[in-house]
């Protein structure tokens, strides 16, 4: 009899495990397609589905690009199926898989990750195995989703790691600090194109991030601003701040919080930008955006969780 029993919970088991779904989403973008990885709890239930938006870069769906592996993105997804939530994370245009979505340099546009995430948005709507749809963006993928969220009508957004100002400010004050040599005439560069005009003479020095194909690019980048966009918000919010961020900080966290006084704000001491315990030291915290067995933060998780589980439908 209890040999009976012990084969038919391995038989549960193995029931259960094959029920889990991992599988390839297809997202069509005009003539090119964008690819994600969706991930399904074993379960007959709809269930709450999380869309993950990467940073900035070539941040791929997992949370990596060709010089770091730390899948945090990753990490994260197979932390939500463990607390019975699906996720879809996808590579953007012109990375990994999605790397033939690409538009030319020169034509590519803030808004075309945007419309992107509101078309994911709009595909996970329409599906029945998902009760509601939670958008997180993490860094420069805060900005896209909070957009995004409201474009297509996510039920919720959680932005982690996210920027509290446009991205023109941010990189005044990062070549201000990273290079003050040449703050003066970055300064004028950036003040051009936040009006709208791009510049005809660059620095040979300043091409790469100014050269003639990116301007248009950042010219519609330095339209939001992430405090006017997360004001525009009607759903419930949480923001998550680490404490030990080398991108953002808690001051950004804060002017998010400001705009949008009825979102929830966490700030988690010790986590970095990829979401994962780091000390202050510099070396020792950029050790771990290239360690792939770090776990993230666990009380990062359990705050996503709870968040998601008390908007459950």
């Amino acid at each position: 009899m209890k040999k009976s029993i012990s084969f038919l919970v391995l038989l549960l088991s193995a029931t259960l495990l094959q029920a889990q779904i991992t599988t390839e989403l297809l997202l069509p973008v005009g003539t090119d397609t964008l690819y994600g990885t969706l991930e399904i709890p074993a379960t007959t239930i709809p269930l709450p589905v999380v869309l993950f938006i990467a940073g900035s870069g070539p941040t791929d769906r997992d949370g990596n690009n060709p010089v770091m592996k730390n899948n945090a993105l990753k990490l994260l997804a197979d932390s939500l199926k463990a607390h019975g939530m699906a996720s879809l994370r996808y590579d953007k245009r012109a990375i990994g898989k999605s790397q033939t979505a690409g538009s030319k340099e020169s034509e590519l546009r803030f808004e075309h990750y945007i419309n992107d995430a509101a078309g994911w948005i709009e595909l996970l709507q329409k599906d029945k195995r998902f009760s509601f749809v939670t958008v997180l963006g993490h860094s420069e993928g805060s900005l896209i989703g909070m957009i995004a969220a409201a474009k297509a009508g996510a039920n919720a957004f959680i932005s982690a790691a996210g920027a509290g100002e446009s991205a023109d400010l941010i990189l005044k004050r990062q070549i201000e600090k990273q290079a003050p040599q040449f703050a003066e005439t970055c300064n004028f560069i950036i003040d051009s194109l936040k009006a709208g005009h791009t510049v005809q003479n660059v620095n040979p020095m300043l091409q790469s991030l100014f050269r003639p194909d990116v301007q248009p690019y950042l010219i519609s980048w330095f339209r939001y601003d992430p405090q006017a966009e997360i004001a525009r918000l009607h759903v419930p919010i949480l923001i998550i701040q680490g404490t030990t961020d080398l991108q953002t900080n808690t001051a950004d966290a804060a002017m998010l919080a400001k705009a949008q006084e009825k979102a929830n704000l966490k700030i988690i001491s010790g986590m970095n930008h990829v979401l994962k315990d780091a000390p202050d030291d510099l070396q020792q915290n950029f050790a771990t955006y290239n360690n792939p067995d770090l776990p993230i933060n666990q009380e990062m998780i359990a705050a996503i969780t709870s968040f998601i589980l008390s908007l459950k439908k």
